[in-house]
């Protein structure tokens, strides 16, 4: 970041595990946002060999995959004496993106015991809703796909000092959640958002595609 005084304030973009019983265990923000972001949205749309009628019909939400690499590293805070740093390296960081795809190990435990005393059926446990945050206009419910994270310098403990972060990520869309999930109607307000600025663009190209003298009313 510049220290000249006229420059933007960069927003960071995060990606945050929300979950009621430990709500700071997966808060993740960006420390330098990705250089690149790729997105790949495949259209849900009916079924090959229907009807005719059904031929531009679509079933849902598109299906959008998103992937991102993100680079941590403790340098700046070993260079202001962060004790923190020093002591553990960027373990703490790289942990809270893991713990995105971890059960919960207290339910873990818990689990094992009332197996064990065959108490109960045993239903594999809820992930914590996971939100990526990139800019005001892009919140949105994901699924964590994958996870690739190459560590790339290390402290005489072996604590990880620099890594890269390989993200794959699966939007969720009321398609995928029910109606009473806090999910559903964060896409949905996503998607209203994105129909806004659909409407900004669409009325910009049609006055290029009418020669620039384009007069609606």
């Amino acid at each position: 970041m510049t220290g000249f005084p006229g420059s933007p304030r960069v927003a960071r973009g995060a990606i945050i595990g929300l979950d009621l019983f430990n709500p700071l265990a997966s808060v993740c923000a960006f420390q330098y946002n990705p250089d690149s972001l790729s997105r790949t949205v495949q259209p849900s749309m009916a079924t090959e060999g229907g009807s005719r009628h059904e031929a531009m019909r679509l079933n849902g939400a598109p299906v959008e995959t998103i992937r991102l690499e993100a680079e941590i590293d403790a340098t700046d805070q070993l260079e202001q004496g962060n004790a923190q740093a020093a002591q553990l390296g960027i373990h703490p960081q790289l942990a809270a993106l893991e713990m995105l795809i971890y059960p919960k190990s207290a339910l873990v435990i818990a689990n094992t015991i009332l197996l064990a005393t065959g108490t109960i059926e045993i239903i594999p446990p809820m992930a914590p809703m996971v939100v990526l945050v990139y800019g005001a206009r892009r919140v949105v419910p994901v699924r964590v796909t994958e996870l690739a994270i190459t560590e790339e310098a290390h402290d005489p403990a072996l604590n990880p000092l620099r890594a890269r972060v390989q993200l794959g990520l699966r939007v969720l869309s009321y398609n995928d959640l029910p109606l009473e999930h806090p999910g559903y109607h964060l896409f949905l307000a996503h998607q209203v958002m994105k129909e806004a600025m659909a409407t900004l663009g669409s009325v910009g190209n049609l006055a290029g595609v009418a020669g620039g003298d384009l007069r609606l009313l």
